[in-house]
């Protein structure tokens, strides 16, 4: 009797075909047992090299290589230890966070390296803004002005748990109550997963991107009292705070709309709704293709362009901007206005240094700027008002 029909004997190795059940008809190989290797020669496993091949680079972890190893003449090869399995899932979970350091501050949560413009990658699932952005929120101030402004939908807010309890928080979660507005509180993790910027301060809204207008009717968009329009144009500022903290300051100084340049300058990114403080839920902004022909647009409107440049040759508090409709352009940080946009600008003002260093931050100056505007009409308001 052959060792195939005996009851003991030899182990078969993995992969060889079964003995056949009759001696009459044509041979048919046996269902692979429960727990056992497939019996069917053409039937090799998933990630297992083809018969008499060795595997590239390894055979896949969790792919059974015992049947080739037999067929090949090889040892058969041994499954990972418990161990073993658990030195590997740990050295992946080092090389995972490599790049991750904790905060410096209590509450901070996880950081990760921020890319160029000062924003984190966008996670995965997020779609990419296509316009002007806004669509992410984070940080309190600026999660509350949204609220407060409820001028674009808000489809849900992300509260980490186990923080203070402040007034500005529970302010955030009174209005988004009051909105029907889902909040979900979650761990500090899953947040600065969701997170683009450093510090979201455990609190990140998803939002509708914010709407923009048209260059005409920026153009033509007086003022709350009444004032001429009071545009501001940015030529290429790149650095997400600068525009945010400049935005914050133009908000507050009145202006009654903002201009920026589709390519090669920053739009509007998480991290500059944070530094902007809510500034973005109330001021009206347009994207342009071209600074230099939008401010040709404006001039024709009527606009006086202003542009803004230490080598400028007229005295920023010496400009007569009290009754015209103005548009201040300020360029990039180092580079300054670009020569076509110089050309499209009516003057090219500059602020008095008296100190040893040679020029102010954008934002700085910005401000700077925006504020004497605002001065100024004040000041010929108060004069109109006295002489009647």
């Amino acid at each position: 009797m052959s060792a195939a029909r005996a009851g003991g004997g030899a182990r078969k190795p993995a992969g060889a075909k079964a003995a056949p059940k009759r001696a009459s008809g044509p041979k048919r190989e046996s269902a692979p047992k429960r727990g056992g290797a497939p019996k069917r020669a053409a039937a090799a496993p998933r990630g297992a090299a083809p018969r008499g091949a060795a595997p590239k680079g390894g055979a896949k972890r969790g792919a059974s290589t015992r049947g080739a190893s037999a067929e090949a003449g090889g040892k058969p090869r041994k499954p990972l230890s418990i161990a073993a399995q658990k030195a590997v899932e740990a050295k992946q979970i080092k090389h995972a966070a490599a790049s991750v350091r904790k905060a410096d501050k209590p509450g901070g949560g996880p950081r990760r390296r921020v890319g160029a413009n000062g924003d984190r990658p966008i996670p995965r699932g997020q779609a990419t803004p296509k316009g002007l952005g806004g669509d992410q929120v984070e940080g309190r101030h600026a999660v509350r002005e949204l609220l407060i402004a409820d001028t674009r939908r808000v489809r849900e807010i992300y509260v980490a748990e186990d923080q203070d309890d402040t007034e500005i928080l529970q302010d955030i979660v009174d209005l988004a109550i009051d909105l029907k507005i889902p909040v979900r509180e979650v761990t500090r993790t899953r947040l600065f997963a969701q997170a683009r910027t450093e510090s979201p301060q455990g609190v990140v809204a998803h939002a509708a991107e914010l709407p923009q207008y048209e260059l005409e009717d920026l153009a033509h968009s007086k003022a709350a009292n009444g004032a001429p329009p009071f545009l501001l144009a940015v030529d290429g500022v790149t650095d997400p705070g600068n525009l945010g903290a400049l935005l914050r300051s133009a908000e507050c100084a009145g202006v009654t709309g903002v201009i920026l340049p589709k390519h090669r300058a920053v739009h509007i990114t998480p991290t500059v709704t944070k530094a902007a403080a809510g500034a973005v839920e109330y001021l009206p902004m347009t994207l342009v293709g071209g600074l230099p022909s939008a401010l040709n647009q404006l001039r024709e409107m009527g606009v006086w362009v202003v542009g803004l440049d230490m080598g400028g040759d007229t005295d920023l508090f010496d400009l007569q901007v009290a009754n015209e409709p103005v548009c201040l352009v300020l360029g990039a940080e180092g580079k300054g206005l670009s020569r076509l946009v110089r050309e499209r600008c009516d003057a090219i003002a500059s602020i008095p240094l008296l100190g040893q260093l040679a020029s102010l931050n954008v934002s700085v100056a910005g401000a700077l700027a925006c504020f004497e505007v605002t001065r100024r009409r004040l000041a010929a308001k108060e004069a109109g008002s006295s002489t009647n």
